[in-house]
């Protein structure tokens, strides 16, 4: 459907003349802050700026129509909808442009992010949740094109949830029986991403309360939309997607990003249709500007043409805008002209505020480290020198933190040769300003909360004799059970896992007991599964969300590694999403299924833990640590496990296993085996052949790659055994160099190795298919005995002589 102003009641008839001219108040505001803020980039007080400018209307519109309790899931040029709500002041505008470390002037990030993303904080300081329902909600912004669609439908997802299982009614400081609407916002050239067609999809399928607006400027950067879109307009595109009277979808608007009227009408039936309904809703906003361009990157002059650029002046939304509200007669051009000028006065003395408070923080340290400096040149041979590097960094113009610290540092490479006393306030300056800088730039990747996984009290397993033998994917069931029995807010989602209880029987059963609602399954979309837990763990849920096969997380990585890995980071401690992510992998046999590319999740997932236990106890175990945390996390289940037997724990769904405590499978004093997972059983069964041979092997499970051995188990082995080997499944230079690194780096050992480490990784290529493939593939025992051979005939060659 498409809105004009002419084809329903005039806004004016619930729209007061006060709140229009607030309206054009806050529209004029934002474009000067645009304005400004492109030129202080310009002039070096800011690194980068990308801005909302043409898009102000529709944004006002939006925020009319949001009610506390609501979220939004955006795009970077959405600063007019913030200030429209009071979420976003001038000042912390600019905060986020100078990158203000300061989380009182720069709530949304503390300076981390470049300006244009937006978050509201959910959490307390001590890490516990605010009451959503009495605040309007950002989700923390994210750059990658579209990667804001997939969290959007878990925003979504988690009021269906919130409305049909009953057993969440009590959590009202999360949700209002469901009523919340979750607003989503994106470019239209990012509407060619697959991350928005999967959204789209899984919302008409879900039929969630969510409503999608497409900021249609006509460009992607500098390509137009001919070249973006199948006929030019995503909205025609997704036509069938439209609902009709006898089949759910979407409904889908159409409206002209200048036309204030049909703005207002489309987003209020828009928002009353999805918070009633349930009913998903795209706004196709088109006929938007750009007046400055894409970012300070660049100028669009160089691929519009002089005919395209005369348009958007003409019809740049604050122009229509004014022009209305004059012909309308609720204000003469004499009355919106102080209303500009007053604005932009406003912009500018909250622009000098922030610069003030942002270079204020900078100069006071300046002038300390120039006042230390200079002191302790007085005593020292490198006077010269220093006084005048002092003097090169007092006059800096505009300095950043940097310029102070750098100096700091060649200061006191200068002065190596003084005595300490010398040097030592200068020191400890230098010291005090790590921990603080330590705090503005590098803190919170993990929680830093009393709901810190590592802070989980640690209660063992209880097994014994009469514990009776099952296979392992029943211990699995029996936790899972157990959990949805006594915490409302868990549910696991993924592909198979309802109906027939997951590929491999660990949730047999268990839709049938506890409901859809609690074990549900969903299309093959890794992506929007990913998305969906996210989305519904920063509303309060605890969510699983299945990938079925490790190999399958490729297509989730992008939203595991920007969004969730980096959210507690990214907003220094301001929102969390604790989401489990299952899946298996490991010693499946052929090229897919059974890769184990644990180097990349550990390069790409800091800031979530990475739990790779060797069997489905010490799997439940972790799972218990996880959800008594606040921290999202990956578990690697090994695949050849869940028919293998195990003893059923006493007290299954209550024990915890630590993350980051090894576990010595097998004590030994020659070598130290350190491993994970399926390995496990490989190395075990090496250690026990060694033996035979007058070989002991002490065999260590490290249980957690992230945190990786926390207390010094592996060192203290090396230490005793003076060598190592490091084995997995992983490629060369993945998992097994990690740990090597880790050992290395950390638990001080390299004094105490009499043979040098080595590591014991797969091939480089995948896993060949079949038995034989698998084991020319991977690490087979056999060579985790002439590995070991190897190094003992290297060091005593008569005892151990040459195979």
């Amino acid at each position: 459907m498409t809105l004009k102003a002419q084809e329903k009641e005039s806004t004016l008839a619930f729209v007061s003349k006060e709140e229009i001219l607030k309206d054009f108040r806050v529209a004029v505001e934002s474009r000067h802050a645009s304005l400004m803020g492109r030129k202080e980039v310009f002039m070096g007080k800011a690194k980068f700026g990308i801005f909302g400018d043409g898009k102000e209307l529709a944004q006002i519109a939006m925020a009319k129509a949001f009610r506390k309790g609501d979220f939004r899931s955006g795009y970077y040029r959405d600063q007019t909808f913030m200030m429209a709500l009071g979420e976003l002041t001038v000042q912390q505008y600019f905060a986020q442009l100078y990158a203000h470390t300061n989380v009182e002037a720069e709530p949304a990030s503390a300076g981390r992010l470049m300006n244009g993303h937006f978050a509201t904080r959910s959490l307390n300081e001590d890490g516990t949740w605010k009451n959503l329902t009495e605040m309007y909600n950002s989700a923390a912004d994210i750059s990658p094109t579209a990667a804001q669609m997939p969290k959007l439908l878990g925003l979504a997802y988690a009021s269906k949830l919130f409305r049909e299982n009953k057993g969440l009614q009590e959590l009202t400081q999360f949700s209002n029986n469901g009523n919340e609407v979750a607003w989503g916002t994106i470019g239209n050239a990012s509407t060619s991403e697959g991350m928005f067609f999967e959204s789209i999809n899984a919302a008409g399928v879900l039929q969630v309360p969510m409503v999608i607006s497409i900021w249609d400027d006509g460009y992607g950067i500098s390509v137009p939309k001919e070249f973006h879109t199948t006929k030019g307009s995503i909205s025609e595109v997704l036509m069938g997607f439209q609902r009709t009277e006898t089949e759910k979808g979407f409904e889908i608007i159409k409206v002209k990003g200048w036309d204030y009227e049909a703005l207002v009408q489309a987003f209020d039936y828009a928002g009353e249709l999805a918070r009633n309904e349930h009913v998903p809703v795209l706004i196709h906003v088109e006929e938007m500007t750009q007046p400055q361009g894409h970012s300070t990157s660049g100028s669009h002059e160089r691929y519009k043409s002089a005919e395209r650029l005369k348009w958007e002046k003409d019809w740049d939304c604050i122009k229509k805008f004014r022009e209305y509200i004059i012909t309308t007669g609720l204000a003469s051009e004499e009355d919106l002209d102080k209303i500009d000028t007053e604005a932009k006065a406003e912009v500018k003395k909250q622009k000098e505020a922030a610069w003030a408070d942002f270079s204020g923080e900078i100069k006071k340290e300046l002038q300390e480290a120039v006042t230390l400096i200079r002191n302790t040149a007085e005593g020292s041979g490198q006077k010269a020198n220093l006084l005048q590097m002092a003097e090169e960094l007092a006059k800096s113009i505009n300095p950043i933190r940097k310029d102070v610290i750098s100096t700091v540092r060649k200061s006191l490479f200068l002065l190596r040769n003084d005595s300490s006393s010398a040097k030592e306030s200068l020191r400890n300056w230098y010291e005090n300003q790590k921990e603080l800088n330590h705090d503005r730039y590098s803190s919170h990747l993990y929680s830093e909360s009393d709901f810190s996984a590592l802070k989980v009290a640690q209660k063992p397993a209880k097994v014994d004799e009469s514990s009776p033998l099952v296979d392992g994917r029943e211990i699995l069931q029996a936790f899972f059970d157990y959990t949805l029995s006594n915490d409302p807010r868990f549910f696991a989602f993924g592909e198979d896992v309802g109906k027939i209880g997951d590929v491999n029987q660990a949730f047999a059963g268990l839709q049938a007991k506890h409901g859809e609602w609690r074990v549900t399954d969903t299309s093959i979309r890794e992506c929007t599964i990913v998305g969906q837990g996210i989305g519904t763990a920063l509303r309060g849920l605890r969510p699983i969300a299945e990938i079925q096969y490790l190999d399958y997380l490729l297509y989730g990585i992008q939203m595991l590694s920007d969004d969730l890995a980096s959210l507690q980071y990214r907003t220094k401690g301001g929102q969390k999403a604790p989401l489990i992510v299952r899946t298996r992998g490991h010693r499946l046999e052929g090229v897919w299924h059974a890769g184990s590319p644990m180097g990349m999740i550990l390069s790409t997932l800091r800031g979530m833990h990475v739990c790779v236990p060797r069997d489905m106890t010490q799997a439940a175990g972790m799972y218990k640590t996880l959800l008594e945390s606040d921290e999202p996390a990956i578990v690697v289940e090994c695949l050849n496990g869940y028919r293998l037997k195990e003893r059923l724990p006493h007290n299954v769904g209550e024990y915890t296993v630590p993350l980051g405590q090894p576990e010595v499978l097998k004590e030994g004093s020659d070598v130290t085996l350190v491993t994970y997972g399926s390995m496990c059983r490989i190395v075990l069964e090496a250690a026990h052949e060694l033996e035979e041979i007058g070989i002991s092997a002490e065999v260590i499970d490290v249980q957690t790659l992230l945190p990786f051995d926390l207390t010094g188990t592996i060192g203290e082995s090396i230490r005793k055994t003076n060598r190592v080997i490091f084995a997995d499944e992983d490629v060369p230079g993945g998992a097994s160099a990690f740990m090597l690194q880790q050992v290395m780096d950390h638990q001080d050992v390299f004094r105490f190795l009499d043979s040098e480490p080595q590591t014991l990784p797969a091939k480089a290529h995948r896993p060949a298919y079949s038995s034989d493939g698998d084991y020319f593939s991977k690490p087979s025992a056999d060579d985790v005995v002439e590995k070991v051979y190897q190094l003992m005939h290297e060091v005593d060659p008569n005892r151990f002589p040459a195979i």
